[in-house]
């Protein structure tokens, strides 16, 4: 037997101030992205933004439905409308942000174990690393590849 052991790196940061200017745009925009949220069963507000290879910037928000689980998460709205106008451009960065009633939660959202795997399947079409921003009001997480919140990515076929 050998043990093994994952470690992931990370950036800490204070305030959305800290980042650099792409960055804190991409964050600004998971926030407004959280206003076009539908959800009245959770309250959970969650805005995506994704930029592309070409700085273009798509939003996505979570949508909620009566008929669970027929709603789909901020991260793929943003992550499939993107693929889906355009197809042949990379997902660079990904920005995640959640409000609870209207103001920004203190601790950055995670996203769910789907949404790892989209954003796995999407950084291995685009070929390059997706960095992964996780906004939050009292500190903002920065990750450099979806690797770092999906060791072992299924990437079986």
């Amino acid at each position: 037997m050998t043990s093994k052991e994952i470690k992931i790196a990370y950036l800490e940061y204070e305030s959305i101030d800290q980042l650099d200017n792409r960055d804190r745009e991409l964050a600004e925009a998971a926030i407004e992205a959280t206003k076009g949220s539908y959800a009245p069963y959770s309250g959970f507000n969650v805005g995506a933004a994704v930029r592309l290879d070409t700085g273009e910037t798509i939003k996505g928000s979570n949508q909620e439905n009566a008929a669970y689980p027929s709603g789909i998460c901020a991260e793929r709205t943003a992550m499939f409308y993107a693929s889906a106008t355009y197809p042949e451009n990379a997902i660079e960065a990904i920005a995640i942000a959640a409000s609870q009633n209207g103001i920004l939660c203190d601790t950055p959202a995670t996203p769910c174990g789907a949404c790892r795997q989209v954003m796995a399947q999407y950084q291995t079409k685009g070929g390059r690393q997706m960095e992964i921003i996780l906004v939050g009001g009292k500190k903002i997480w920065k990750f450099d590849k979806v690797d770092d919140l999906l060791p072992l990515i299924f990437d079986s076929i």
